[in-house]
């Protein structure tokens, strides 16, 4: 099985640690944060497809072509064009196969990632206090998902996307749409799916996205206490 893994960002709001350094490359506990979500993926994953940009030669130099037991291969995202774009850019490589597909700047827990793989079509959800900064989901009494609002002011629900879905082919026969600011998020046509197929919103038990420098040493925190990635 193949995971995707967008690690193509600046990582803006982590500056200065990414002025030299791509965000997925920042070590915590000593090692990097793309190291970590690579040591949470689910033992049917063999292949990871990474996106990359800013910086990527650390990246590549420190991944190489084979990593582990994981194969690799490199997309470059040469422009700012948003998560659907990066996903469109990887179609060739992904076949009619189910894949995961998941964010470089959150840390996941391997047995949350591996009960995504129980379902055909799947996204990852954490309830969490204020959902506005995040993509939001509804679900049926049966955990299908009805709809999806990215980053609402009154959102419907208080599950939030962790950004993490497995998905097949069937995603790229729904169309990019052009966010105002000139991106082209994956949440559009992931509605649209979950609209005419079964997906299903699987909860999941730890979620830590890093997104600002104070975020570093909570993980850090929770890691050495947890172990969970």
């Amino acid at each position: 099985m193949k995971a995707v893994i967008l690690a193509a960002g600046e990582g803006v709001r982590m500056k200065p640690l990414t002025n030299n350094c791509p965000k997925p490359m920042i070590k915590i506990l000593g090692k990097p944060l793309l190291h970590h979500i690579m040591d949470a993926l689910p033992d049917e994953v063999n292949e990871v497809i990474l996106v990359v940009g800013y910086l990527r030669n650390q990246i590549e130099e420190y991944f190489g072509k084979q990593f582990g037991r994981f194969k690799i291969k490199y997309v470059r995202q040469k422009e700012k064009l948003g998560t659907g774009h990066a996903l469109h850019l990887c179609r060739k490589f992904l076949g009619n196969d189910r894949f995961l597909m998941l964010y470089a700047d959150d840390l996941q827990s391997k047995e949350d990632l591996t009960k995504l793989l129980n379902h055909r079509l799947a996204l990852l959800v954490r309830s969490v206090k204020d959902p506005r900064r995040f993509g939001v989901v509804v679900e049926d009494k049966k955990g299908r998902i009805l709809e999806i609002v990215e980053k609402p002011e009154h959102p419907p629900s208080n599950l939030a996307s962790t950004g993490v879905k497995v998905l097949d082919s069937r995603i790229f026969q729904y169309p990019l749409v052009q966010h105002p600011n000139g991106e082209y998020y994956i949440t559009y046509p992931l509605a649209q799916l979950a609209k005419e197929h079964e997906m299903m919103a699987v909860k999941a038990d730890f979620w830590l996205p890093i997104g600002y420098p104070d975020d570093l040493k909570k993980a850090e925190k929770i890691l050495r206490k947890t172990r969970k990635i």
